[in-house]
């Protein structure tokens, strides 16, 4: 698609949208349309997904183009809404003059979203808010793009650091989302600007703070001139607007094959705010944010010159993040299947869910 298209596209569903919206009768019958027309999965939605798919120097005007609609949409919305709640008082004041109050209350099943996934939307809407897409893989994973595309062949001792699940089809359960790295660049090439939210799965000892199967958003930014600079600004931006507060950190060395230099980056746990409990291993710290700059061999195997371009990768554990922004002392909560964990997760720890 090129600008043209894109620009009629937009017009045609600017047209429609203030029609439907002008139509609507009731809040619902709204809220259904925001979804449907400016959600993330919505018509606006996956025009913001294509971007990608644009020429490099078109990008930016076709990003400036959705939202300069988007902000127009989201007006009519907001003067729709207050006009349906004006009628929707008249209505129940009215309807309240016929109110039986010995009328049976039905029944009504409550639920909730899952820690988990209400913090994976609210790092997907501030990624995409800066400008990334969000791409999906595989979790039955090849060996090429779970170890050897990402720098980690065969003989390489980082395999003993994931413990994998191998499959008897010769293949395995991704031990981590970076296989979307790769992927994304053999699709899409430079400059890139992805994150890839998915669940994991190594072999491992659970305990408080490790499970077996967790959730984790691999981020991937390629550009010219990308520098360490440009990844510590992101993250301190991630973890401020996830926590809404600036959060303490600290940057350390750490050793990945795929990242060079990498960084483990660590921010001060939440649950004992810093002075050490079971959750943290009494360190008061809890490791978050592996991240570094991408190795020059991964981006050969995306097919990218290394000597043009450059970029930072960052994989955040959104298990542990849950953990930390939910005040949850014990990871195994959020797999426990109790129904608690979606109501007050935070009153909840290992050892209680079992005989509670």
């Amino acid at each position: 698609m090129n600008l043209r298209e894109l620009e009629a596209k937009l017009e045609n569903l600017d047209t429609q949208a203030r029609t439907r919206i002008a139509e609507a009768r009731t809040l619902d019958q709204l809220r259904g349309l925001v979804s449907r027309l400016v959600g993330r999965k919505g018509e606006l939605g996956r025009l913001i997904a294509a971007i990608p798919q644009y020429a490099p120097q078109d990008r930016k005007e076709a990003g400036q183009l959705i939202n300069a609609v988007k902000t127009r949409l989201a007006e009519l919305f907001a003067e729709a809404e207050s006009r349906l709640k004006s009628s929707d008082v008249e209505a129940e004041r009215r309807a309240g003059e016929a109110f039986d109050p010995t009328t049976p209350v039905p029944a009504r099943q409550l639920g909730s979203v899952h820690p988990v996934t209400a913090v994976q939307w609210e790092v997907e809407d501030l990624f995409e808010r800066l400008g990334f897409a969000v791409v999906t893989g595989p979790e039955m994973e090849t060996e090429y793009y779970n170890f050897e595309a990402l720098n980690i062949p065969e003989w390489h001792p980082a395999r003993d650091m994931q413990d994998t699940f191998w499959l008897t089809n010769g293949m395995l359960l991704r031990t981590h989302t970076s296989p979307c790295q790769v992927r994304a660049m053999e699709r899409f090439g430079p400059p890139l600007r992805v994150i890839a939210p998915g669940r994991c799965f190594r072999y491992e000892t659970v305990d408080a703070s490790h499970e077996n199967t967790f959730h984790q958003v691999e981020g991937l930014m390629i550009d010219r001139d990308i520098s360490v600079a440009n990844l510590i600004a992101i993250m301190k931006l991630l973890l401020r607007e996830i926590f809404r507060q600036d959060v303490r950190i600290r940057l350390r060395p750490g050793y990945f094959p795929f990242v060079e230099p990498g960084f483990e980056l660590d921010m001060s746990c939440r649950i004992c705010d810093g002075r050490g409990c079971q959750t943290c291993k009494q360190s008061g710290w809890i490791e978050i944010l592996p991240c570094g700059m991408v190795h020059p061999n991964v981006l050969r195997f995306g097919g990218i010159d290394p000597h043009e371009y450059t970029g930072f990768a960052f994989g955040l554990g959104l298990t542990r993040l849950a953990m930390m922004k939910y005040g949850v002392r014990d990871i195994r909560v959020f797999n426990s299947g109790d129904i608690r964990a979606l109501v007050s997760p935070e009153k909840l720890t290992g050892p209680a869910i079992i005989g509670d």
